[in-house]
């Protein structure tokens, strides 16, 4: 997984806006958004400890993609989101396409995968 999607994921289970995290180092929204994005930006060392400490994930973790996802080891964070289904070429392939669409766009996907599913794996999905 790359650095700026570890950056997004760390930010987004801070439950931070890319506004917030921005005002929290003393950068502006558009840095923290090249960051996360796939152009190749990447921010300094110490700013990613910044962003380390603000999310309260494991330095290690952001920054190289390996150890437990957070300080205390215990990484509950759902295999989903830490992109370790993706075993499958249909599912890499999905989420890559995922990625790139708009929100409308996601949550149309969304509603579409779910209601392709059979109903008794359905139970445990959020209600629309």
């Amino acid at each position: 997984m790359k650095l700026s999607m570890r950056i997004r994921i760390a930010r987004q289970r801070a439950r931070l806006s890319q506004e917030a995290l921005a005002l929290n180092l003393g950068v502006t929204r558009s840095a923290v958004a090249n960051w996360e994005g796939a152009d190749g930006v990447l921010p300094a060392t110490s700013r990613l400890a910044h962003i380390a400490q603000l999310t309260n994930v494991s330095f290690e973790w952001l920054a190289t993609g390996r150890g437990p996802l957070d300080h205390g080891g215990n990484d509950d964070t759902p295999a989903v989101e830490g992109e370790m289904v993706l075993h499958d070429e249909y599912e890499r392939r999905l989420l890559a396409a995922f990625r790139r669409m708009t929100e409308h766009a996601r949550l149309e996907v969304v509603l579409h995968c779910e209601a392709m599913t059979p109903r008794a794996a359905r139970h445990g999905a959020r209600p629309r």
